[in-house]
């Protein structure tokens, strides 16, 4: 069964990623046409809820960056719990790899980043940016690398994304989060409390964990703290059910997760692409994306990415903490690591919060350029990698140690 929902995981992500992709370039080429300001006014379209006293009024790129990707977030959330109780995380022998790289794809990065923008303050801020990988736009590259690509592979770029998300979900919760509401705090946790007291009382039905999860959503928007972790958190409480269940419509998380799988795939994510990735590329110079943010975003993705999920995972393998995936060889390894640059969605979003639009236009005005730069060279370059050291058809059957084309 689990095999069974991986492909069908896999299958989605793929597809996913390619409507990534064109749903980037349509913002661009409108962002740069004479329809420029159309965009941008569909994106100030302002969005207003009130009910009494209670008021959520934000323009529609807002609603889509704190209300949508919420859903995204409880997806992360509810696909992290199944990984932890029936799924790749539940065996510690497998996840120590994918953990330990993990780890070196956030900490690198960072370290790029901070050395190449220095220290100054208001640029400094943005080191998390390109310690994200956006996991449909990377196993969609993968996945078009051919049939020869291990399952194992795949396995072990799914496990580390997902480690690498929950390291987004730490740095937004104790990074970019300001300005916070000791009431609407409270309210989040009278939600939390109300969704435990559901999760031990065992309660199977959904509608109570949506109604509390609504409320404390609300609430995380109110605080201060970044509304998408709320999403996680609910994602955290939804019910797996018997651990033995195939049906998913007798689990109300796998249900969840059936149901909106496609919708944040081929919707949600390509949405938020659509009105993240329209950037004014007149104006802006060669030289100007070659220092400053823009360059330590692209060296972060494509250069400390890969050098801090290889490096660690190699010093993992040779110091046997852990083996090299099963049918997997070195070559095949570094391309994945490379492909952990695809930042995309995952980056763009922690470049929001970093990054005010009042600071957007000041000298980080291209950053989005560096990591559409930094992303598009990661997955290109790791798309070569891959392809050059997987057979083209079935035999995945290779030398672990030889650091030649698989076959």
């Amino acid at each position: 069964m689990y095999k069974a929902t991986f492909r069908d995981f896999f299958k989605l992500e793929a597809a996913g990623g390619i409507l990534l992709l064109l749903a980037a370039a349509v913002a661009m080429v409108l962002k740069n046409s004479p329809f420029g300001e159309i965009y941008e006014a569909f994106l100030d379209t302002p969005i207003h809820i009130g009910v009494g006293a209670l008021e959520i009024d934000k323009p529609l790129l807002h609603w889509v960056n704190d209300g949508l990707m919420a859903v995204f977030f409880f997806m992360i959330g509810m696909e992290v719990k199944r990984e932890i109780l029936v799924g790749e995380l539940s065996d510690l022998r497998q996840i120590i790899l994918p953990v330990v790289a993990g780890l070196g794809g956030i900490i690198v990065p960072a370290a790029v980043f901070i050395v190449v923008v220095g220290g100054d303050p208001s640029t400094v801020r943005g080191w998390a940016v390109p310690t994200a990988t956006d996991i449909a736009f990377a196993l969609g590259v993968l996945a078009l690398a051919g049939p020869g690509v291990p399952t194992a592979l795949k396995l072990f770029l799914m496990t580390l994304a997902i480690i690498d998300d929950l390291g987004a979900i730490v740095i937004i919760a104790l990074f970019y989060s300001s300005n916070l509401s000791p009431i609407s705090l409270l309210v989040a946790l009278v939600a939390i409390t109300a969704l435990a007291i559901l999760a031990i009382r065992g309660e199977q039905r959904l509608t109570p964990y949506i109604l509390a999860g609504l409320v404390l959503w609300i609430a995380v928007l109110k605080s201060g703290v970044h509304a998408t972790l709320a999403g996680v958190v609910l994602g955290f409480f939804i019910p797996l059910g018997p651990t033995d269940v195939e049906d998913h419509d007798d689990s109300p998380l796998r249900h969840l997760i059936h149901v909106l799988h496609p919708w944040v795939a081929f919707a949600i994510l390509p949405l938020f692409a659509f009105a993240n990735a329209g950037v004014v590329l007149r104006g802006v110079s060669m030289g100007e994306l070659l220092q400053g943010v823009p360059l330590a975003i692209a060296l972060g993705l494509f250069v400390g990415k890969q050098l801090g999920v290889f490096g660690f995972a190699w010093i993992a393998i040779k110091t046997k903490c852990c083996p090299l995936p099963a049918q997997v060889n070195w070559g095949q390894l570094y391309g994945v690591a490379i492909l952990t640059g695809v930042g995309f969605t995952m980056s763009l979003f922690i470049g929001s919060l970093a990054y005010p639009d009042s600071y957007i236009l000041d000298s980080t005005r291209p950053y989005r350029l560096g990591i559409i730069a930094g992303s598009l060279l990661s997955g290109i370059v790791g798309f070569v990698v891959v392809r050059i050291f997987t057979p083209a058809s079935g035999g995945n059957e290779t030398d672990n140690d030889n650091f030649g084309p698989a076959g």
